[in-house]
């Protein structure tokens, strides 16, 4: 199994088959407008605009499971990235990504990559507290911590690491670079 076998709806609501991204290095992440983290969309965007062309793809999952912090329809909040942030990575229908409801990709996703948590110092400690606290809710099913988590995938489909929303972009980038060079 791989990242190619599902299918997954665009914010429009059409089906979209992942395996139209076969090749692709691919950054997948859960995001939110309202978030701390959501200034991630910067390096994020200016990522996607330096290495698209070596085969990047980012696939943007909004969800509103973190606190509400993603409460607009899939327009509001494509809107919000595209002016705020000039975003042109493709964003998909907002999404579950814990619980009953969560999306078949990101629990496959979190299964082959689980949490290994969210690194040392006192910002880390406190989003642990908070997260924690949110995910009683999804028992077992609580595959995602928090907002901007992101999962890097190989040209083969493989998951090949998971990035919390406390990793340095920089990290992040370069381990997608070191991919893209493979």
């Amino acid at each position: 199994m791989s990242v190619y076998d599902f299918t997954v709806k665009d914010r429009k609501g059409n089906e979209v088959s992942l395996n139209e991204y076969a090749g692709k290095v691919l950054l997948i992440v859960n995001t939110a407008t309202g978030c701390g983290f959501t200034p991630h969309y910067e390096p994020l965007e200016a990522m996607y605009r330096e290495l698209r062309d070596q085969g990047l793809e980012i696939l943007d999952f909004p969800c509103n499971q973190f606190a509400n912090q993603a409460p607009g329809s899939e327009d509001e909040i494509h809107e919000f990235c595209t002016l705020k942030f000039g975003t042109e990575f493709p964003q998909f229908a907002k999404i579950d990504v814990n619980g009953e409801s969560a999306s078949p990709l990101f629990a496959y996703l979190a299964t082959e990559k689980p949490f290994a948590g969210f690194g040392k110092g006192i910002k880390s400690a406190a989003l642990n507290k908070f997260a924690d606290m949110n995910n009683k809710q999804f028992g077992d099913k609580a595959y995602i911590k928090w907002n901007f988590t992101k999962f890097l995938v190989n040209r083969q489909g493989e998951v090949i690491a998971r990035f919390e929303p406390t990793t340095d972009m920089k990290e992040v980038r370069a381990a997608v670079a070191a991919e893209l060079e493979r």
